[in-house]
């Protein structure tokens, strides 16, 4: 197997793309929801 330039291109491209769509599954999932709840919520709270 060749291990080119375009090759490594096409690699890097794929590995970005999955850890994309692993941050998006990440962002959505069910278990994180109240922590990101909270979160959003902080700029609104007073001492």
């Amino acid at each position: 197997m060749d291990l080119d330039i375009n090759t490594l291109r096409s690699l890097a491209t794929v590995l970005s793309f999955i850890t994309f769509i692993g941050i998006i599954a990440w962002a959505y999932s069910r278990r994180n929801a109240a922590d990101f709840e909270k979160a959003a919520n902080l700029p609104f709270e007073q001492d």
